[in-house]
């Protein structure tokens, strides 16, 4: 009797140390607080440019409420000012490079808001550290680069994100399931126009030298840029209509355009590609010849094969500065052609659809197409639409690579970025100049249709212009290397 009721008191020692053990052992977040994230679900991100749209980007990446904004690096500290201010806890660099080395053990996450000619540098060095990245469009400045950040995405396996938010309204989506239910037929010829340029283009480079201010770090903004003096008002904006470190309205607009063509259609990459450049006169109107700069106006073709989506191939029309296409018989006279200044149209063998910047407003024509319109949904919409572009990235990377479907992922950003740049080697071609032995001068590349190597990166009927697909990084910077 005794050694039963020993054990029996054992076991209720035991129980009740066990049933303490269940009321003390408290989840973290209880404990936290409301609001209270564990380490292994929040993202914490460094920012590479934060000023201007890279402010914006990092306020609605916060804003996800699962991030944390633990670093900012600009190399102008004017234009770092609203993000320093909002994120007083960040550490600030003004060279990515010493922000790497320092403290990549101490991020997950890296946004790229730069200018152009450094985006791919800055995020492929952020791969190569195994940095989930969301980087602003176009992804690339070249097109070598925009393959090179493609194929890197998928090798480090990091989860990407350009910045075309109007990739995650459901305006594309709902594009894409009114084609698939045939409403408008066989797609076969796609418009796209925009306003832009708003900044300078087509005009010669400053002879004015400027002093440089004080806050900015000229030679770091220049990064893989040939040096050049300083020149007033081209930073914050006005770099994109230089070639050396914009791509012109294309490159500013055309992700935000053709985004719905190309995942309406499976696009992927153009064969051939020509193009018409607007003339600037200058100086008692003697026709202009900037090659630096680009055009105040262009109208490009491109050609696309056969998609699984489509029953031939697609030609896609890209227009800007103001430029746009006939208004579609079917849209009323005093009816808005896209926004206005800027929109997509999609012309079928059944009926037509147009919608504005961003995908945002998808619309049949003619609009009473659009009463009592019942089409089922096939596609997941994000939550919070373009703003929540941002909080779907953060999500893809506290789940992993592969775990989450994105908007935009380099899978997808890359080629539509191949695309938009490709079409700007037509725009150069126009002005690449020939003198001969005699002095006579010539335009080569224009009146042209360029034909495309997809495979080995290169326009195979007018060499020239093949030195725009991969350019020369100014000494002391190189791609890749760590």
């Amino acid at each position: 009797m005794n050694q039963d009721n020993n054990q029996s008191r054992r076991n209720f020692l035991k129980m009740g140390a066990v049933a303490t053990a269940a009321f003390t052992i408290v989840p973290r977040h209880v404990l936290g607080g409301k609001g209270f994230l564990a380490p292994s679900d929040r993202l914490i991100v460094a920012g590479i440019g934060v000023g201007g749209k890279g402010d914006s980007d990092l306020r609605l990446i916060h804003e996800s409420g699962k991030a944390e904004i633990a670093y900012l690096c600009d190399v102008d500290t004017r234009q770092a000012a609203t993000s320093l201010k909002r994120f007083p806890k960040a550490k600030f660099y003004k060279d990515w490079r010493e922000m790497f080395d320092k403290e990549h053990k101490h991020f997950d996450a890296v946004t790229v808001s730069t200018p152009d000619h450094n985006h791919a540098i800055q995020t492929l060095a952020a791969m190569q550290l195994r940095k989930h990245v969301y980087v602003q469009k176009p992804l690339t400045h070249d097109i070598y680069e925009a393959r090179i950040l493609t194929a890197a995405a998928k090798k480090y396996k990091v989860v990407t994100q350009m910045g075309n938010q109007g990739a995650s309204n459901d305006g594309p989506r709902l594009l894409r399931e009114w084609y698939d239910a045939g409403l408008i037929g066989d797609v076969h010829t796609i418009y796209a126009w925009t306003d832009r340029p708003v900044w300078p283009q087509g005009i010669p480079w400053s002879a004015n030298k400027a002093d440089v201010p004080k806050d900015l770090d000229w030679d770091l903004w220049l990064g893989t840029a040939p040096y050049k003096d300083y020149v007033e008002k081209l930073v914050p904006f006005n770099w994109r209509g230089w070639w050396d470190y914009g791509t012109g309205a294309l490159g500013d607009m055309g992700c935000h355009l053709l985004e719905a063509p190309f995942s309406v259609l499976n696009l992927k990459y153009a064969t051939e590609v020509e193009a018409s450049v607007g003339s600037v006169y200058y100086d008692s109107f003697k026709r202009g010849y900037y090659p630096e700069s680009c055009p105040p106006s262009s109208h490009v073709t491109l050609k696309f094969p056969k998609t699984d989506k489509t029953q031939g191939e697609i030609t896609v029309h890209w227009m800007d500065g103001g430029i746009q296409p006939t208004r579609p018989e079917e849209l009323g006279a005093n009816e808005l052609f896209g926004d206005g200044g800027n929109g997509t149209l999609f012309i079928g063998t059944k009926g037509k659809m147009m919608s504005n910047t961003y995908g945002d407003k998808a619309r049949l024509l003619p609009l009473s197409r659009n009463e009592n319109l019942n089409v089922a949904q096939k596609f997941a919409r994000v939550p919070g639409q373009a703003n929540g572009h941002y909080g779907q990235w953060v999500e893809g990377c506290i789940a992993g690579y592969g775990k989450k479907e994105l908007s935009s992922p380099f899978e997808i950003a890359g080629p539509l970025t191949e695309s938009l740049l490709m079409a700007n080697l037509a725009i150069r071609a126009a002005d690449v100049k020939r003198i001969d032995d005699k002095g006579k001068v010539s335009y080569p590349g224009r009146y042209r249709k360029l034909l495309w190597d997809n495979d080995q990166m290169k326009v195979t009927n007018f060499d020239d212009v093949n030195q725009f697909v991969k350019r020369d990084y100014r000494e002391g910077w190189k791609l890749g290397e760590k």
